[in-house]
Parts: C-alpha cells; sequence; structure tokens
C-alpha cells in the first residue's frame, strides 16, 4: 500500500525558512518523479516544485530562487527547503507522486497521483 506522509510545517514569520520532509514508500514508481504542491482554501492546488528520477528538478515561478526540492534517493524522502518566505506562501503544503505522467515528470500534466495529507505553512507578517 502506497504512503505519502508529509512533516515540517509550522508558524514562521517572514523572511523566515522552513524544510518540509515527505516519506513516501509502497511502490517502485515513487523514485520516478516526485513534486510539491499547495492549496489555499478557495483556490485551486497549484505546484510548487517537481523532480525526476534524475535528480533534475523545475520550480513555479513564484517560488524560483527561494525554494529547493531534493530527495534522499535511499530513503525515497523528498525533502522542500523554503527560504525568504512570504506571507503569500501561506497555503497547505502537499507532496505527491504520479503513477504516470504525460511525457515529462517536470512540466506535463500528471495522471493518478498518490497524495499526502497534507501539512500547513503559516508565514506572519
Amino acid at each position: 500500500q502506497v504512503q505519502v506522509v508529509e512533516s515540517g510545517g509550522g508558524l514562521v514569520q517572514a523572511g523566515g525558512s522552513l524544510r518540509l520532509s515527505c516519506a513516501a514508500s509502497g511502490a517502485t514508481y515513487l523514485s520516478n518523479c516526485m513534486g510539491w504542491f499547495r492549496q489555499v482554501p478557495g483556490k485551486e492546488r497549484e505546484w510548487v516544485a517537481r523532480i525526476d528520477k534524475g535528480g533534475t528538478t523545475s520550480y513555479a515561478d513564484s517560488v524560483k530562487g527561494r525554494f529547493t526540492i531534493s530527495r534522499d534517493g535511499a530513503k525515497n524522502i523528498l525533502y522542500l527547503q523554503m527560504n525568504t518566505l512570504k506571507p503569500e506562501d501561506t497555503a497547505m503544503y502537499y507532496c505527491a507522486a504520479p503513477r504516470w505522467y504525460y511525457g515529462n515528470c517536470l512540466s506535463s500534466r500528471w495522471g493518478d497521483t498518490n497524495w499526502g495529507q497534507g501539512t500547513q505553512v503559516t508565514v506572519s507578517s
């Protein structure tokens, strides 16, 4: 059974940093492509960062230069280092791993996806 579990959220002041972690287990495809998404109540879930099997990454423009996605392949733990946080980064953050995707993990639409339960990040001004 696939399990995706996030941790590391919390309350931080603007300009501060947080590191999110995601432990994924239960299927071999989990190491192929993973990513972080976030959602604010009343808005669509948006992607934040993705990483493919080779370690190549992609970022949403809103977080580029401030957030870094990485992975410990041996433990299959995904990280999101978030620096210079802004109040507009406040959201529920989700770790995700697609069973399949169209074309390219980093830029294409994902198909059936495993989601974690989410971890709340709140940035105060």
